[in-house]
Order: structure tokens, then sequence, then C-alpha cells
């Protein structure tokens, strides 16, 4: 391995091109150590602190994300079921029509300032996948271990996605006019969720050919709205005086804090989903430039189609029914448009495939975030997590998901308990999403001390402008706030029968368990176990390379620091050295310390 001292001049910095693809080249600047290593993506050498997950220069995912990839990617996690349903939530908060329209054009430009911030981010870093994992590691280094333990903690424990498979369940039931009973209603959402996942869990290609196949539905669906819409305004169907809606379209508008900042937030929701294929960034080829042309088109198409399929449903539901019916939008305008019958039976389908597709989408980024996690050494028994043997794909998230997901469908009953676990998740993401554009002043910051230059966009360089970080954090913020402000109802008027904000401090409990836990790992238990920390580079049989973090006795920390880099490899050796026969006299070692 090489060490390098720290150098004031970029010019003194090692280059890639100066170091062997075996190596890897560190530089030090004020106590941190940064590590230069490469990635086989097509991708610019990254400089990374060395106690974040070393890079796997070989992607043992392989390299099947491309361009139409990426736009499905984020456009199937983006359009779920929000666009049928959440038009007429948005339009009771806000009043009226003209607002509605404008926050849904809002959306998009914060969506974009945010997606700007994700491509900066992969541009420091663009060998590594799992986004929000790597970028909070990398902004937040100190205290080491601080950010990769609460993040991963609260990452696996709420790794769930019970409350979409329940939203399919409801529309397949719809396409029969079934009610179903609640465990009728579990039981589908189960059998829904599985199907997903074992579709996904044998062959890495497929789930990206059944994520764009689904992701084309959902498009053409989107479309087949806008045109029909668009034939309405025309005035070439039954509809009567499809421009209704849209005279005096700020009349109404509503003068309540609670409204204004409610509907903002389901319009920021809506758009969740175009930092989708951050997670899958080792997987791309030029994932930069990739995900910049291919992840902005997904999120200008989506706005586009999100514009049309609201004018749709104006053009021909008037404003009154939309507000009052317990319907959804999209049934009341294929009632208006084509008569009941068919047309809402199709309609259940499609949105019931879109749901399906979300949850793919999903379960593809978020098991690529989770095996970051795993990836980072922080959790317990990284092979579980890190492991693509024996398909080539992330069988132990894929597992883990599966299982909380089951959990959270059959254990709480409907109603309160349910709402309260769905929402839970919400307030430590926004505060973890606010971290993370703050920590990319951090990264500009540190990379000026170590003299990187600027790269250009030809170059494989991208910068956020300042007004589109600055968006971006206080959007963050104000979706910390806002969850304090009380309902039209008080206290007890939320979507639980308790106090509204119950998941807000729950949520916060959460954070403040994590950072005990961290503490209690990192600092007490050796402190009076008279033993460090220290971290062990592993790769595994099919070549994925993780850390491990292993218990060292104070007498021996000295020696092993002599024998190691920054990121726990034994100086001298190669990969050939640790993987697999190399991991094995690590483990072995470390079970000898315990």
């Amino acid at each position: 391995m090489a060490s390098l001292p720290w150098r004031h001049r970029a010019a003194s910095l090692p280059t890639y091109d100066q170091a062997n693809q075996s190596e890897t080249a560190f530089v030090s600047e004020g106590g941190l150590q940064f590590a230069l290593e490469k990635g086989e993506n097509n991708s610019n050498p990254s400089y990374q602190e060395a106690s974040g997950a070393p890079i796997e220069k070989h992607s043992t995912l392989g390299y099947h994300v491309g361009p139409i990839t990426i736009v499905f990617l984020n456009l199937s996690k983006m359009v779920g079921t929000g666009v049928y349903s959440t038009p007429a939530s948005v339009l009771t908060n806000t009043g009226s029509v003209g607002l509605s329209l404008m926050y849904w054009f809002f959306g998009f430009l914060i969506a974009a300032s945010s997606l700007s911030v994700y491509l900066e981010f992969a541009s420091y870093f663009p060998n590594r996948s799992g986004s929000e994992v790597v970028y909070l590691e990398q902004a937040f280094p100190r205290p080491r271990y601080l950010f990769p333990v609460t993040f991963a903690v609260q990452t696996v424990a709420l790794s769930f996605s019970s409350s979409n498979a329940i939203v399919l369940a409801q529309y397949l039931f719809r396409i029969n006019g079934h009610s179903p009973t609640a465990w009728e209603l579990k039981g589908v959402a189960v059998a829904g969720y599985t199907v997903a996942v074992l579709l996904l869990a044998f062959q890495t290609r497929f789930s990206y050919h059944l994520s764009n196949a689904i992701g084309i539905v959902k498009l053409l669906t989107l479309v087949f709205v806008a045109i029909t819409g668009l034939v309405v305004l025309g005035g070439h169907t039954s509809v009567q005086n499809p421009t209704a809606n849209f005279q005096n379209a700020f009349d109404d508008t509503t003068s309540s804090a609670y409204g204004i900042t409610n509907g903002l937030v389901k319009i920021i929701f809506s758009y969740q989903g175009y930092e989708n294929a951050f997670n899958v960034v080792n997987e791309v080829k030029n994932p930069v430039r990739s995900i910049r042309n291919s992840g902005g088109l997904s999120l200008f198409i989506v706005a586009i189609l999100y514009m049309l399929a609201n004018i749709a449903y104006f053009s021909a539901v008037p404003k009154a029914d939309l507000k009052k019916s317990k319907q959804i939008a999209a049934s009341l305008f294929f009632e208006n448009v084509f008569g009941t019958g068919r047309a809402v039976k199709g309609l259940n389908f499609l949105i019931a495939l879109s749901a399906f597709g979300n949850l793919v989408a999903v379960l593809i980024g978020q098991s690529r975030l989770i095996r970051e996690c795993g990836r980072q050494g922080t959790l317990p028994f990284p092979s579980f997590w890190v492991s693509t043997r024996p398909f080539g794909t992330p069988l132990g998230p894929y597992a883990l998901k599966w299982t909380l997901t089951i959990l959270l469908i059959l254990a709480p009953p409907a109603g309160d308990a349910f709402n309260f676990v769905v929402d839970l998740n919400q307030y430590p993401t926004s505060f973890f999403y606010l971290l993370m554009a703050i920590g990319l002043y951090s990264v500009r910051y540190r990379r000026r001390k170590l003299g990187l230059p600027r790269l250009k966009s030809r170059e494989g360089g991208f910068r956020a402008w300042e007004v589109a970080v600055l968006i971006t954090i206080l959007i963050n913020f104000y979706l910390l706030v806002m969850p304090w402000y009380p309902p039209p109802g008080g206290k007890d008027g939320g979507d639980v029968s308790f106090w509204y904000a119950t998941y807000v401090v729950t949520g916060i409990g959460i954070l403040i368990a994590c950072a005990i836990y961290y503490a209690c790992w990192v600092w007490i238990l050796p402190y009076f176990g008279h033993y460090r920390l220290r971290q062990v580079r592993l790769v595994l049989e099919a070549g994925e390379v993780t850390h491990k973090l292993v218990k060292l006795p104070l007498e021996e920390l000295s020696a092993w620091d002599q024998e190691h880099d920054a990121q726990g490899r034994r100086i001298g050796s190669d990969e050939a050295t640790n993987s697999p026969q190399g991991s094995l006299r690590e483990t072995a070692f470390d079970e000898k310390l315990k």
C-alpha cells in the first residue's frame, strides 16, 4: 500500500494514473486519511475518507443499468398510486385549482434541486452505490462510525413496505368489486409482496427488465390519461363544460396554514423516487453523465405527466365532487368520461400494476442501500448483507425487507397501529436528508483543503447551484418543523385517535436510541472492556469487498496499526491474499481476540 503524507499543493496529490490498480494510495489531511480508488464503471477515481466502506472495483451485481433502466427505476418509484389519489387531497388542502396546479410545479422544482445535490455527491463518489449511506458517511466521517451506525440501525429497523403492499391488495380486490375482510386483505398483501421478492431474488438482469416493463406500462397509462384529458378539454366527449374548473381558478384558495403546508408535503412525497438510481451507481457505466441525463429526463417526464393528469382530472370532474368524494380522482375521471363498468375495472388493474411496480423499484433501490450499510462493517455478520451468492443478487437485504414487511402487514391491526407504524419512518428520514444536504458543504470544504480540482461536466464532474442546495436544506428543515403543526381537529385530529405528533416523538426517540447504542458500542464498552475497535477489509468468495469491525486488546493496538493500512488491509498483501483464504485468516484472528 502507498501511504502518502499531506501536501498543500494539488500537484503533489496522487492520481490514479500514478497508482497501480492493485494498490490503494492514501493522503492525510487534518487527522483524516483519504483513499484514492477507482472502479470499473468507467468513472473517475474518488478520494474518500478511509473509514468508509471500501470501493468494489468490480461490481458483483454486474453492470446492467443503462439509460433506459435509470429512467424507469426512478419513474417506477415516483409513480406509484399517488398520482391517481393525491390530486384530490392536494385540492382539498389548497382550496383552489390554480394553487393546486402551482403546487405540482413547485414539487418539480424542489425535486430538481434535490436531484442536483445527489448528482454532486455522485460526482465525488462515483464508485459507490447506496446513495444516502455513502453521502452521510463521507460528509460526516467524525465521530468515527457515528453516522454509519445510526443510519444503518434506523434503515434496517424501518425498512418495510407494508403500506405499499396493502395498497396493492386493495386495488386487486377493487377489480372484481369484492370488499375484503381484514385478513383477506393481509393475505393478498403478503402474497403480492412475496411474488415481488421472488421475481427479483434469482437474477439481477431480470429484475431490471421487469422494472423496465412495468415502468413502460405506467408511462403509457399516464400518457393515456393525459391525452384523454386533452380530448375532454377539446369538447369531444360527453363531459359538459370541461373548462369550468379553470375559470376563476384561484377562487376558494385556503387561508389555513395547515392546509397550505400539508398540501406541499403531499406534493413533495409524490415526487420521491427521483433519487432511486443513486442506489445503484456502481452498477452504471459513466454514472454521473448517465444519471444526470436519464435521471433528469425521468423527473421532467413525470412532472409533465403529473401536470397533464391533474388538468385531465379537473377537466372532467367538478371541483366540489373531487373535494367531497371518497373515491380516488382517477376513478371519478374514468367514470365521467367512459362511464362505470369495465373502464373503472381496467383502471383498478392499471393502478394495481403501478403499485406492484413501485414495490419492485423500492426493493431494488433499498436492497442496495441496505447492502451498503452492511459493507461499512457496522452491522453484525457482514457477509449476510454483502454476499451476492449464489445468484448474483443481494439475498440478505431482500430477506430482511421481506421479513419486516410481512411482520408489519400481519402484526398491527388496521387503523391506528398500522397508520402509526407507516408514519414512523418519515421523521428520521427527513432528519438524515437535511444533514446530507448540509454535509455537501463539508465535502466541498475538504476537497478544497486537499487541493482537488473541480471537474467539468465533460470530465464526469457536476456542481449543484447554490440556490438548489439552499432550497434542499430549507425544504428538509420544513419537513422537520411541519409535523409539529397541529391539524384543524386539534391534538387528536391526525390520522390516529391519539396525539397527532406521537410518531414524531417516537422517531426522535429512535434517533436518540441509535446515538446511545453508538456511544455504548464504540466508546463505553471498549473503555471498560480494555479493547478498541478496528476495521478489517475483507474480500468474500464472489469478490465482494466489505469492512468488518473487530475488537483489539489495548496491548495489541500498536502492532495492528503498524501492520494494517487505514482501510484495514494488511500492508504488503493484495486482494488475492484477502480472498478467500485471507478473509479466513483475518476472521480467525478476530475469533482469537474474542
